[in-house]
């Protein structure tokens, strides 16, 4: 039986964790549970797979976990923390095998920073993670000899096509992408749009921060970078193509020309179970692909717009830049995400003020950091990105 640490389990990703763990009890265990500030969500996570261990980002909703669990489950002995000393406690608890990281955007990086240092395999989820952090998590993980394990759909898809191939035989990584809720619009028919138009995506159920990236195309240019640092490839030899039917999750191009794909339904469940049970495959838990689905009789594919999606060549630029840019231009995107959702700037002002944040770190970019510097570096361009919205 393989313990499993949840970190963000009351998300999407986490909540269909749990929904591997819950249908394959002797295979899984939950020894750990976080989450930001949702404890009623959590609250029937614990009552269910009694966790050892369970964290709530925000204090206040920690203690008030705490008491409901000692009145109403007296009996459960899920210890309740807090804060990110709790999400750290929570990712390196010394009865996890496994940690499946899907805590929303940089504020996941160092947790798994320091499940990797405890010698823990990361099921990775958190494509932040690696955005902001790669030059580093990844020279850690060949260090302590851990997995690194991709969760999302498009990297699980690229790592299984890879499997028992030589790394000189990769050429190129063609990650698909759905093309989001606006596909095929100009930026003139965006001006309006909302954050429940933007939340509509045709294909995916998702949260709302990868949803909205989606509609910007941000989302495929994380995966770009993240791609970069799992398979050890220039950004520049990672193709984005817009695949609206999202039957095939993504492909790989071999040095002889061959191009090899992973398809599937649109779900999240597939690639959690082949990160969880590396190197086996666990049992269907999906309804089989049917090759004769109307989705797949007509599968299309396309160049993604970058004078409408401008986030996606953005992207593109700090993944060749490196060093801090990244993680700046992850940090700012994460504010002008929030602050769209919340609808205090429009959509199309995601994008400026990602830029305009990218561009005032520009003469500032140092390759000389830490982990502790990158966080530092993220939450001061949060910082600036909060003042371009208040203006």
């Amino acid at each position: 039986m393989r313990s499993i640490s949840v970190l963000g389990s009351t998300g999407s990703i986490g909540t269909q964790t749990l929904e591997v763990i819950r249908s394959n009890p002797d295979d899984f265990r939950a020894v750990s549970l976080t989450c930001g500030s949702d404890i009623n969500k959590l609250y029937s996570q614990i009552v269910e797979f009694k966790p050892l261990v369970a964290s709530v980002l925000n204090e206040s909703k920690a203690l008030e976990l705490k008491q409901k669990l000692a009145s109403e489950h007296p009996e459960i002995n899920t210890e309740v923390l807090s804060g990110e000393d709790g999400n750290v406690a929570c990712a390196t608890i010394s009865e996890a095998d496994t940690v499946l990281g899907s805590i929303v955007g940089v504020a996941g990086l160092y947790p798994t920073y320091k499940a990797i240092l405890e010698g823990k395999d990361i099921a990775l989820a958190n494509k932040e993670t690696l955005v902001a952090g790669g030059d580093i998590i990844m020279p850690l993980v060949k260090e302590k000899g851990v997995d690194l394990l991709p969760v999302d759909s498009e990297h699980c898809a690229i790592w299984q096509c890879l499997w028992g191939e030589k790394k000189e035989n990769l050429d190129r990584i063609l990650i698909t992408a759905s093309g989001g809720p606006f596909r095929g619009k100009s930026r003139d028919e965006l001006v309006d749009v909302t954050a429940q138009n933007a939340l509509n995506h045709p294909t995916w159920k998702m949260g709302g921060k990868i949803t909205i990236d989606s509609s910007t195309m941000m989302n495929k240019g994380l995966e770009v970078i993240e791609a970069s640092h799992l398979f050890g490839i220039d950004v520049d030899h990672v193709d984005v193509v817009v695949h609206p039917q999202s039957v095939i999750h993504s492909m790989i191009r071999l040095r002889d020309g061959s191009i090899l794909a992973q398809m599937g339904k649109p779900s999240m469940i597939l690639p959690i179970m082949v990160a969880l049970y590396y190197p086996n495959r666990g049992p269907r838990l999906l309804e089989e692909f049917d090759p004769f689905d109307a989705a797949c009789s007509n599968l299309t594919f396309e160049k993604c717009d970058t004078s409408v999606f401008g986030l996606l060549d953005l992207a593109y630029e700090a993944g060749r830049t490196k060093g801090i840019m990244p993680a700046v231009m992850n940090a700012a995107n994460e504010v002008a995400v929030g602050a769209f959702l919340k609808g205090e700037i429009s959509f199309l002002d995601i994008e400026r003020y990602v830029r305009s944040v990218y561009n005032d770190f520009s003469s500032r970019n140092t390759n000389n950091y830490t982990i502790e510097d990158i966080i530092g570096y993220s939450d001061e361009a949060m910082k600036i990105a909060r003042e371009y919205v208040s203006r």
